[in-house]
C-alpha cells in the first residue's frame, strides 16, 4: 500500500517533505548539530576555565558573553578549525597521485593521476545531467574541476590568518597580566606559541588520516562507505562497502 500523500493533502504532505528532508540530510545534519553542541560546549568550559585564571590572577571575572568574544575563545576555536581543514586539503590532493594498496581510502592502482575526460564526465563527455561547468573548455571546466580541493585550501588559509590574529591578542592580553612587553603580528609568526598551537594540531590529524587510511586495509565497518566490505580481500584497493 502506498506511503505517498494525496494529491492537494497538505496536511500530510508538509510532514512527508520534512522527513524525506530530514532522511536525505542526515549525515550533514547529524555533524552540524554534534559541532553545535561540541562548541556550546567548550564556550561553557573554557568560561569556566578562563574566569579561574582570573581569580587566580586576582583580576575581576567576565560574564559568558563577554567570553566568547575575547580572542581567548577565537584561537582556541580557529587553531583547530585550521587543523582539520589543512587535513581534507591535503589528503584531497594527495588522492589524486598518492595510493595505498588495499585501502578503500585510495583509486584503484592503475588510476594515479587526473584521469581522462571521459572517466571524468567533462568537457565533451559530460553527460546531459552532469554540472554546467563540467562541459565547460576553459576557465571554468578548471576551476570547478579543482573547486572541492581549493576550497577547503582557502578556508584552511583564512582559518590559519584567524588563528595568528586572535592569538596574538591573546598571547599579548597574557603578556601585559604578566608586566611583560607585547609582540607585533609578525613576531608572533615566529613565536613558539604561535607554532605550538600550529603543530600540536597538525601532528594529530596528519595521525588521523594516516591510521584511517592504513587500518582500512584490514579491518571493516559493516555498511559504511569509509570501509570495504566486510568479505573483500584485503589487498582489494578503491574499493568502497
Amino acid at each position: 500500500m502506498s506511503t505517498e500523500p494525496a494529491p492537494g493533502d497538505g496536511t500530510t504532505a508538509a510532514p512527508h517533505r520534512a522527513r524525506r528532508f530530514l532522511r536525505h540530510n542526515s549525515l550533514g545534519l547529524f555533524f552540524m548539530g554534534t559541532f553545535l553542541l561540541a562548541l556550546a560546549g567548550q564556550a561553557v568550559v573554557g568560561h569556566a576555565a578562563f574566569n579561574n585564571q582570573l581569580r587566580t590572577d586576582d583580576m575581576a571575572l567576565i560574564s559568558f558573553g563577554a567570553y566568547v568574544t575575547t580572542s581567548d575563545f577565537a584561537v582556541d576555536v580557529t587553531e583547530n578549525w585550521q587543523s582539520e581543514y589543512l587535513q581534507f586539503f591535503l589528503y584531497i590532493f594527495a588522492t589524486v597521485w598518492l595510493l595505498q594498496r588495499g585501502s578503500p581510502e585510495s583509486k584503484e592502482l592503475d588510476r594515479a593521476g587526473t584521469e581522462s575526460d571521459k572517466e571524468q564526465m567533462t568537457g565533451e563527455h559530460a553527460r546531459d545531467d552532469s554540472p554546467r561547468w563540467a562541459a565547460a573548455t576553459d576557465w571554468r571546466g578548471v576551476l570547478f574541476s579543482r573547486s572541492l580541493g581549493l576550497a577547503m585550501g582557502t578556508i584552511f588559509l583564512l582559518s590559519w590568518l584567524a588563528q595568528s590574529v586572535t592569538g596574538v591578542a591573546a598571547y599579548n592580553e597574557q603578556q601585559l597580566r604578566q608586566l611583560q612587553a607585547p609582540l607585533s603580528w609578525a613576531e608572533y609568526l615566529s613565536s613558539a606559541d604561535f607554532w605550538d598551537r600550529t603543530l600540536q594540531n597538525w601532528q594529530s590529524e596528519l595521525l588521523a588520516v594516516g591510521s584511517m587510511a592504513v587500518l582500512a586495509i584490514y579491518l571493516r565497518q559493516r555498511g559504511s562507505p569509509e570501509s570495504k566490505p566486510v568479505g573483500a580481500p584485503h589487498s582489494a584497493t578503491g574499493v568502497e562497502g
